[in-house]
């Protein structure tokens, strides 16, 4: 169960405290947000589970189901850099089937957008939160969606068929039988003839559109087995983040594409070092993050208590297309990546 208001409220000041001790500025985010950009913005997850309703003047509006997406608004339209942001407040998620999580409860949250030094601000935001939330003697896990994204995109098959793939990194099993569909030659498909007629809203280009693409998907060849073995070796890849980073660098050899993101990683690695983080002994799961931090696209952590039925206390990560998303037209896009606490798990769990 969590905690009565007043502790949660406790322990939020304390925590919020402490990221104000650290340099961040304290920032506001209203809890009531337009939803037509947002909830395109924001992982299935949280669209699912958004509260939203009309107002007559400014049209679908919702309660602030997160804070990341409003506070990289508020730092595109009048923020300097680098910059460190925390904040406090209630976020909203509806549950669609009894549930004993709460549909109102407070978030504690740390931003930082820093050009620099990316995978230095990686381990800073991961070390702060592990330095404050050391009293629970918490499980933490990490990972790093650019790996995975990076092996997609390093695929010999077509733009269409990643970026299909790319887009449903977030769904496992949709992704899984993306991966298998295209692993296998498909026979051509039927070809609609003059005379049928037009049924429903699409217009005739719109149709011809769609059945050159299909056209095109049938006559690619399929992704080779060998590339398909290669990204389940990275999907099921967990383990010590040091044992995982010599993995990946072996896998890199032959899927060059990731390079890149292995040696970020490693860097990654050596920044927590510097911060007193065991980093090599730190669990990594290459897969972590894909079901609920759909707008991460790289590093990735959470915080767990032991009990598995509880969310996890606290997590985080990276989040740099969003943040270039929301800069576009502003010349502001800069690399981010920050992180949350559940005060009232923290309270339940007995403070800090």
């Amino acid at each position: 169960m969590m905690a009565a208001k007043g502790a949660a409220r406790a322990v939020a000041d304390r925590l919020h405290a402490a990221l104000l001790a650290e340099g961040a500025l304290p920032v506001e985010a209203p809890i009531l947000l337009p939803a037509d950009t947002l909830l395109d913005l924001y992982g299935e997850d949280i669209r699912a589970r958004a509260y939203v309703t009309a107002d007559p003047l400014r049209g679908e509006m919702m309660l602030r189901p997160d804070f990341t997406v409003p506070v990289v608004q508020i730092h595109m339209s009048e923020g300097a850099e680098p910059a460190r942001y925390a904040y406090k407040g209630e976020v909203f998620r509806k549950q669609e089937r009894p549930s004993a999580r709460a549909i109102e409860y407070l978030q504690v949250g740390y931003e930082v957008f820093d050009r620099d030094d990316p995978t230095g601000a990686d381990a800073e935001v991961f070390a702060l939160f592990a330095r404050l939330l050391a009293p629970l003697s918490l499980r933490p896990v990490t990972g790093d969606i650019a790996i995975l994204r990076a092996a997609v995109a390093g695929l010999r098959t077509t733009d269409a068929r990643k970026a299909a793939l790319l887009r449903h990194i977030w769904r496992p099993m949709r992704f899984r039988r993306l991966l298998d569909r295209f692993g296998r030659a498909r026979p051509p498909r039927l070809v609609l003839t003059d005379a049928a007629p037009l049924i429903g809203l699409r217009s005739q280009t719109e149709v011809d559109r769609r059945l050159a693409a299909l056209a095109d998907d049938c006559a690619a060849p399929p992704i080779s087995e060998e590339e398909r073995a290669l990204l389940d070796a990275i999907l099921d890849l967990s383990a010590p983040a040091g044992q995982a980073l010599a993995h990946l660098g072996d896998l890199a050899k032959i899927l060059h594409a990731i390079g890149p993101a292995v040696t970020r990683m490693g860097a990654r690695l050596a920044a927590l070092d510097r911060r007193g983080v065991a980093a090599a002994s730190l669990p990594f799961e290459a897969s972590h993050g894909r079901t609920t931090m759909e707008y991460y696209d790289g590093f990735v952590f959470s915080f767990h208590a032991a009990d598995p039925a509880l969310p996890p206390v606290a997590s985080g990560g990276r989040y740099d297309a969003l943040a270039a998303h929301l800069g576009q037209g502003g010349g502001q896009s800069i690399p981010a990546v920050g992180g949350i606490f559940r005060p009232g798990l923290v309270a339940d769990l007995g403070g800090l």
